[in-house]
């Protein structure tokens, strides 16, 4: 029994082959700065900003090839927050992916409140060639919870944007972390049951970690920031993917910085003893994502839930 919805599942199955996720820096920045980031943000290791978005992906194009047989790919907008410009940079930016035939989708990652009818209306133009996904940071669906981390939104603006993302058919990933300061795990469990009122298609959960240079590094140093253990944190994984839809996507599952970037949890750097834990621990349980709600087939007959 699949205990999960993963997402390399699913593109293999949509696509007849293994799909690589290309990470690009556009060179965008953000509106503001959350604890928990760093000056590079969320940026691939292979990504470089000072060179264009088509020369980033020829580049990791020719080498999935040569090393991995790779055939297809997702032009992933990953740095920053990838609607921070006007249309007409936004445009230019994007449509650098067109000339390349072996992309079959574009994924954007932003933010709820960098997004309106105008960028949607473009991003969704990108629909005649390819698959589109909008990737959208959520972290917490508590307002008390984005204040402290200084998010600069609040979740009625993420579910604002989910719904007019969704007026344009486009399938949204929502990225929540979990053990943020002050949560519980209902805190937690409640996030996953608000996205599943809103209806995204995919999720991706991140673990609390400490990177080089951010301002959580500083409270953490000063001994006010509680990290998880890594079975404490699989525990956590399992309690939400037990109450989110089995329709949803599981795009991520953990996450952490490169090595040099990384001050901790250590054991996040092993990311697939990790993912082998929160598959254990299920098996162990006798759990699967969505055991414990009702979960039909995705209908987009539900109103949005807007509670903070």
């Amino acid at each position: 029994m699949q205990l999960y919805n993963d997402y390399n599942s699913y593109l293999k199955t949509k696509y007849g082959c293994k799909v690589y996720k290309i990470g690009l820096d556009a060179g965008f920045s953000c509106p503001g700065r959350c604890l928990y980031c760093n000056a590079e943000g969320s940026r691939a290791t292979y990504a470089d900003p000072k060179i264009s978005i088509a020369a980033q992906l020829k580049t990791r194009i020719d080498y999935l090839k040569k090393s991995r047989q790779a055939e297809k790919f997702i032009a992933y907008f990953q740095a920053f927050t990838n609607t921070f410009a006007d249309l007409d940079r936004l445009k230019n930016i994007y449509d650098q992916v067109l000339p390349f035939k072996e992309i079959v989708a574009i994924s954007i990652g932003t933010r709820p409140d960098t997004i309106d009818k105008e960028k949607l209306e473009l991003i969704a133009s990108y629909k005649n060639g390819h698959d589109v996904w909008v990737e959208y940071g959520l972290q917490s669906s508590h307002d008390r919870t984005l204040k402290l981390i200084n998010r600069g939104h609040s979740y009625k603006d993420f579910a604002r944007a989910v719904n007019m993302t969704k007026r344009f058919k486009i399938p949204v990933c929502g990225h929540v972390i979990l053990g943020l300061p002050q949560e519980t795990k209902d805190d937690m469990v409640q996030t996953a049951k608000r996205l599943n009122d809103l209806e995204v298609e995919g999720v991706k959960i991140h673990l609390l970690h400490i990177l080089k240079g951010s301002a959580m590094e500083r409270l953490y140093n000063k001994g006010e920031v509680r990290l998880r253990g890594q079975d404490e944190y699989a525990d956590l994984v399992c309690d939400f993917l037990e109450n989110l839809s089995k329709d949803i996507i599981i795009q991520r599952l953990t996450g952490q910085g490169t090595r040099e970037n990384h001050i901790a949890p250590l054991w996040a750097l092993d990311k697939i003893g990790t993912i082998n834990k929160i598959g254990e621990m299920l098996k162990k349980r006798g759990s699967y994502q969505g055991c414990v709600v009702s979960c039909g087939s995705i209908s987009s007959s539900r109103p949005l839930s807007l509670h903070s």
